[in-house]
């Protein structure tokens, strides 16, 4: 009979490190979150984490936290909403994002297009649905609080919009939405975007350095 003490070393099994979970909360409607999904990628490169995209409603965040969008908290405020232009136009000459242009149409309703995420993650079309949609609301301009837009920008990215459209309707999904809504609010976040790095949360556009070293951190003492 071989013990413990007599096992050879060779012959132990590694025990698999957990892996990383990066986790970023957006909604279609915050620019700012847009403007950070378009560098994300090269975040990824870099690191060789993923992040998990979740989304939320960035209303129903609003109104558990108490907060308001900054449009309406600083409209009294001409030099902070001054600045925050200003932040926006460094941020997008730095990542050379030439495509955003503000949506005329914002504030939109993103109930409609927040589910629709929902449902694109569960048809595995997630990542595809999710471009469109912020092509369409930060790059093109487009009402997507109206159907016929939200299907027209399905059906121009090659999506199933039908499906994807029927699916939004599932009252899974829109539970699904909700409760990643209350769950983003009971672990401390207030608005979008929203980043997780294991359980460390960083808010803005402006706090993407740290989410980066965060990341490295972790990923050393793993």
């Amino acid at each position: 009979m071989v013990t413990a003490e007599q096992t050879p070393v060779n012959s132990l099994q590694p025990i698999p490190m957990k892996p990383l979970q990066v986790q970023f909360l957006f909604d279609f409607g915050s620019p700012n979150a847009y403007l950070c999904h378009k560098v994300l990628a090269d975040i990824e490169s870099r690191t060789g984490v993923r992040f998990e995209y979740l989304p939320i409603l960035l209303g129903g965040l609003f109104k558990l936290s108490n907060n308001r969008s900054p449009a309406e908290a600083f409209a009294d405020i001409p030099n902070k909403r001054a600045y925050d232009k200003l932040e926006v136009q460094r941020f997008i000459a730095r990542h050379q994002l030439t495509r955003f242009q503000f949506n005329p149409h914002f504030p939109v309703n993103t109930l409609k297009i927040m589910r629709l995420a929902v449902a694109a993650q569960a048809l595995g079309c997630g990542p595809q649905t999710i471009e469109a949609m912020y092509s369409a609301m930060w790059e093109q301009a487009r009402d997507m609080d109206d159907p016929d837009e939200i299907a027209a920008v399905l059906r121009e990215a090659g999506l199933d919009g039908p499906a994807l459209l029927a699916r939004a309707q599932d009252p899974e999904v829109k539970a699904r939405l909700a409760a990643n809504t209350q769950s983003a609010f009971e672990r401390g976040a207030f608005g979008s975007p929203t980043f997780y790095v294991g359980d460390q949360l960083f808010f803005g556009k402006d706090r993407l350095r740290e989410v980066e070293e965060e990341i490295v951190r972790q990923r050393t003492t793993l």
